[in-house]
């Protein structure tokens, strides 16, 4: 998977602490994020654990998703997540 715009969630463990990103290339952001090369809130809280991701076909449909689910009550999260992973496995290795 190299560049594609998309979104995806990032947990700390199940039901843990959520972070929604969007990206143009997937596996080296979330590379990033399991590595603390990115500072801040994913670092700190230790948000290595890619449960769920949404591939698009423009960084604009991305951005315009990620600030939708950005928006939507913690709730609504958890059900997506648990729709498509029920296990909250990391996700990870399946995009290499």
């Amino acid at each position: 998977m190299e560049k594609q715009p998309a979104v995806y969630i990032l947990a700390s463990k199940r039901n843990g602490t959520l972070y929604i990103g969007v990206t143009s290339n997937l596996v080296k952001r979330v590379w990033e994020h399991k590595n603390d090369n990115v500072e801040g809130f994913t670092e700190k809280y230790n948000v290595h654990r890619l449960v769920w991701y949404e591939l698009h076909e423009s960084m604009e449909s991305a951005l315009v998703r990620k600030k939708r689910l950005k928006g939507w009550k913690r709730q609504w999260k958890l059900e997506l997540i648990e729709n498509n992973n029920p296990d909250w496995r990391d996700l990870y290795a399946e995009i290499l």
